[in-house]
């Protein structure tokens, strides 16, 4: 499709997603007068592997069928990338389009509570579409920080019967319900808007892996093994009541799982046959199903686009294969032999590491009539991209200091090529390691994984690291020695991308 005909093909999207499990008599299309400009539908799952959607990998064991039937119907993104290895800066770069290390924050995530990361006067993909007539919810774990109101010193010092100051309502949504942080992170609460729902009176104690999470403070109705299913109806609910307005809505859904603690719900346990991480991949995939059945229901899913990806890699480790047990037969054991299972495919690593497989992740774009089904693309991708992507779907040009990390990947769906390419993608570990990918090299700027593997390393500690991903993606061939003006390159450029404080646009 020819970018000048794009406008005009919105409102005539005639492909199908289909439902699974019963028939359903989705609503008329006329049910809401069909815009111009799609709806958008942002669900980022949290912590979900390459490797666990079936769709990706075939050898995977994990039931998968409403992802399974996204890809078939939409476009995989095959070098798609997280801006970090971990949550909150991956979190900080989809809303901003900018690259969270160029912020205060050089490593790690933020905490339950934690003030605000993100400056409420810069402009986010949600401030964006709501400028440009979009109405704009987000439902589910927020973690870039917000101001509870304080009544000493110590982090959980707060009053809870206060508004919240510098969350989701103030950077642009027009609703949000959900959580502070992880789900293994107090104060366990759900918010609505700038409100906590319930008083934390009650108190949540610390449990172990799979279950785990840390000691602190909840509301009595705030019960972890519920929160996806409760998360999952508020966004169908916020589906519902925007299919009844004439304004696109704009939905952004980060889950909490497979993230841990790792506690399916009743109706997913055994599902899979691989522990509980693998039943909870299941029931993220079941979450995907609801949301895409919502859509049909609300007769606005031909006029929908629907993106689904991961703030990171898996947090399940690859055992060796010879080990004696693994989470199939020992919940308590983090991790898989490969044998059983590969959550993050054949990517080296875990979350939190440099390597492919801290931040490599899966991405599926699903828009009937716009997007070719079954199509693939292996250009790389960043997370970042939303902001750009999104004002060249409302044909509004970003102003020089906004989105400055984000490439439109609309002519990617489109089946195009950028008229622009876009400048190498960045990544960062769980230490603030960094590493720059051009083509098929990959330069870690570190002499370790800069996050659980080991050697972790320190960022800028030299050796430097280089690998072909095109002939080595699993990153277990050291170019570096063999190639030093490659590196000396890299190096140069990524210190420029620095010192510029910006990818985009930098004429270099």
């Amino acid at each position: 499709m020819h970018r000048r005909n794009f406008l005009h093909t919105l409102g005539a999207c005639t492909t199908g997603f289909a439902l699974s499990g019963c028939a359903i008599a989705p609503k008329p299309a006329s049910h809401k007068r069909q815009s111009t400009r799609p709806n958008i539908v942002y669900i980022l799952a949290d912590d979900l592997g390459y490797g666990d959607i079936r769709a990706l990998n075939k050898n995977s064991g994990i039931p998968t069928p409403n992802l399974d039937r996204l890809a078939k119907t939409g476009m995989v993104f095959t070098d798609a990338h997280a801006g970090a290895a971990v949550c909150t800066p991956t979190r900080y770069g989809v809303l901003t389009g900018r690259y969270s290390w160029r912020t205060h924050m050089k490593s790690g995530v933020l905490k339950g509570y934690s003030p605000h990361l993100i400056d409420p006067e810069r402009t986010t993909v949600a401030s964006l579409l709501k400028q440009n007539g979009y109405t704009t919810g987000c439902v589910g774990k927020w973690h870039l920080g917000m101001d509870f109101s304080k009544t000493g010193p110590n982090p959980q010092d707060i009053d809870y019967s206060k508004p919240i100051v510098n969350g989701p309502n103030r950077l642009g949504f027009d609703y949000f319900y959900g959580i502070c942080a992880s789900l293994d992170f107090p104060p366990y609460v759900y918010i609505e808007n700038d409100r906590v729902t319930e008083l934390p009176t009650a108190k949540q104690e610390a449990s172990a892996f799979p279950a785990f999470m840390r000691e602190g403070e909840r509301s009595p109705g705030f019960i972890p093994v519920e929160t996806l299913d409760v998360l999952t109806g508020k966004t169908i609910d916020f589906i519902e009541r925007q299919s009844t307005d004439s304004s696109p809505f704009f939905l952004y859904f980060p889950m909490t799982a497979p993230h841990k603690p790792t506690i399916p719900s009743p109706q997913y346990q055994g599902r899979s046959g691989l522990g509980p991480y693998g039943d909870f991949v299941a029931q993220v995939d079941g979450a995907v199903g609801r949301v895409m059945d919502a859509l049909t229901l609300a007769g606005v899913k031909d006029n929908t686009l629907v993106i689904f990806t991961s703030d990171n890699g898996s947090y399940m480790r690859r055992l060796e294969e010879g080990a004696n047990a693994d989470h199939t037969n020992d919940p308590a054991i983090q991790g898989y032999r490969p044998s059983s299972h590969n959550p993050n495919y054949y990517f080296r690593g875990t979350k939190a590491d440099i390597w492919e497989a801290g931040h490599r992740i899966p991405y599926i774009a699903h828009w009937p009539g716009i997007i070719e089904p079954g199509t693939r693309c292996d250009t790389p991708i960043c997370l970042t991209d939303l902001m750009a992507t999104c004002a060249d779907i409302i044909s509004r040009p970003l102003s020089a200091n906004t989105g400055e990390d984000s490439f439109s990947t609309l002519p990617l769906m489109l089946g195009q090529q950028r008229a622009i390419p876009r400048a190498p993608v960045l990544h960062q570990s769980g230490n603030g390691t960094l590493a720059i990918r051009k083509g098929d090299w990959k330069l870690v700027l570190s002499s370790g994984s800069g996050g659980r593997e080991k050697p972790v390393g320190e960022p800028w500690s030299e050796p430097y690291q280089l690998f072909n991903i095109k002939n080595n993606p699993q990153e277990s061939h050291n170019m570096a020695a063999s190639n030093p003006e490659i590196v000396r390159e890299l190096t140069k450029e990524i210190q420029r991308y620095i010192d510029h404080g910006r990818t985009r646009y930098t004429g270099l």
